[in-house]
């Protein structure tokens, strides 16, 4: 079930009226139920995967509250099967077809098996999430839920189940299991939430994927201009796309009375480094692989040289982790290329503190660091490595003449119509003011307190104006979903 598919508009409403409606002691049960039936949505077997990944780490964790001393048993069961699912059904044929390749390099007549497997929607996020629960309780940083329900809902609960943000049991465990009175404030600062996660993923990323599709779509016609950029919408398009749904997936968990943790912070405007750029994007992400890769590797305990090393290691699986291709794998040996870059010229410079500098300045490092980010985009975008490389080539070469590099890009921009140039300018200037309200306060929170008479008018031109933006297509999965 798609976020922006009239199947949610109809569920959702229900789940809401539903769930203040009935008592207390009936909303988990209820909302498990509902959680279910939205990821059933999807594919119906698939919900065994979600059940086991529950029930394996529910015993686990029962297990190791139970026997203390053979905690590291169930912890290992526990890495074990989840992490184990995971390869099989996200990796199984990558490594196959990785080994096939390099038995074939050398000369050695040998095939792995390629299976048809149909990856399940959302594995990567629940099995990250509900592993972040058995690792923290063999830490000893948390008690464990001896609930089944509550812990099922823990791992399932709808608004973050297929695409994060990845929540930490110490974080929403608790919500679910404390009686919440509806409160007005809350519910319409989560239907404004949703409503901008809507324009962000219908309007914003629906608009500049056509741009992004345009070029990576067709490899046979590529040129420097257009290509430079088709990948700077898809980087806006990414950042629209998922940080729509977690804004969606947060505003319907704040009307349930449940707030989730930000997962965007306006990466792409705002951050002066790379360092900075992953403070502020996919956050839930990156807090799992300091928490649970980085920090047990040694993190920067073990001396500068292990602190490089550790940060390859991380983001070498962070971007294994959004897919199961050389293509991400380069993504992310990318982001630690460009960090160690950073910490190496920082020890030079003996200097971090950007507040020093000029606005012009720290206006250039935040260019540097979009820049930066869209050549590795690149290869996150492409199909393959070698179309990646065509797209970074095509780039950088038609720089030796930038009046025809100007020209593709201009030609790009208006190829769907001189509406949908203006609509893609007109979406990006938006998003922009928007996210440079967030820095100053909450922009939500901001509207909210605006005067009747100017907020509900706003609220008609908003929603009236979404509506006759989307473009009429069928409504895209969101990008994450892949992952």
């Amino acid at each position: 079930m798609l976020f922006n598919s009239l199947k949610f508009l109809f569920f959702f409403p229900v789940v809401f009226l539903s769930y203040w409606v009935l008592p207390h002691r009936f909303r988990k049960y209820f909302l498990l139920a509902a959680s279910y039936y939205f990821y059933m949505c999807w594919k119906a077997e698939f919900i065994v995967l979600v059940l086991l990944s529950t029930a394996v780490d529910y015993f686990c964790g029962l297990g190791m509250a139970r026997f203390p001393k053979k905690k590291k048993v169930f912890l290992i069961v526990s890495l074990t099967i989840n992490l184990g699912l995971l390869f099989f059904f996200k990796y199984f044929n990558f490594f196959g077809s990785t080994l096939t390749a390099l038995c074939h390099t050398v000369s050695i007549p040998f095939s792995a098996p390629i299976l048809d497997i149909i990856l399940p929607v959302g594995i990567s996020f629940y099995t990250f999430q509900t592993l972040s629960y058995t690792i923290d309780i063999y830490r000893g940083k948390l008690k464990v839920e001896r609930d089944f329900v509550t812990f099922a809902l823990f791992v399932s609960y709808f608004p973050q189940l297929v695409a994060g943000p990845i929540e930490r049991a110490e974080n929403l465990l608790p919500q679910l299991k404390t009686p919440r009175m509806f409160c007005y404030d809350q519910a319409a600062h989560g239907a404004r939430l949703m409503a901008w996660g809507f324009f962000k993923k219908c309007v914003c990323a629906a608009y500049l994927s056509q741009l992004a599709d345009t070029v990576y779509g067709d490899m046979s016609t590529v040129s420097g201009g257009a290509a430079a950029l088709a990948t700077f919408a898809f980087a806006l398009q990414i950042y629209c796309d998922f940080g729509g749904y977690s804004d969606i997936a947060r505003g319907c968990s704040e009307m349930l009375g449940v707030e989730l943790m930000v997962n965007f912070k306006s990466p792409y405007f705002f951050s002066h480094s790379i360092s900075e750029y992953w403070k502020r994007n996919h956050i839930s992400l990156t807090n799992f692989f300091h928490e649970y890769v980085y920090i047990p590797l040694g993190g920067n305990r073990k001396g500068f040289q292990r602190k490089l090393l550790n940060l390859w290691i991380v983001f070498f699986l962070s971007g294994l982790w959004h897919g199961a291709n050389w293509t991400f794998v380069i993504w992310g040996l990318l982001q630690a290329l460009y960090i160690s870059a950073e910490q190496i010229w920082g020890r030079v410079r003996r200097s971090a503190d950007n507040r020093n500098y000029s606005s012009c300045y720290q206006i250039l490092m935040v260019l540097k660091t979009f820049l930066l980010s869209c050549i590795s985009l690149i290869f996150f975008r492409a199909d393959t490595v070698q179309h990646a490389f065509l797209v970074l080539r095509s780039t950088v070469v038609g720089l030796a003449h930038p009046k025809s590099y100007l020209s593709d890009a201009y030609g790009l921009l208006m190829s769907n119509g001189h509406w949908v140039a203006i609509f893609i300018v007109l979406s990006v200037v938006i998003l922009f003011c928007v996210d440079l309200l967030d820095e100053k306060t909450d922009a939500m929170e901001f509207v909210g307190l605006l005067r009747p008479m100017v907020k509900y008018p706003l609220y008609v031109i908003f929603l009236v104006s979404m509506v006759l933006l989307i473009p009429k297509t069928t409504p895209a999965p969101f990008i994450y979903f892949q992952f």
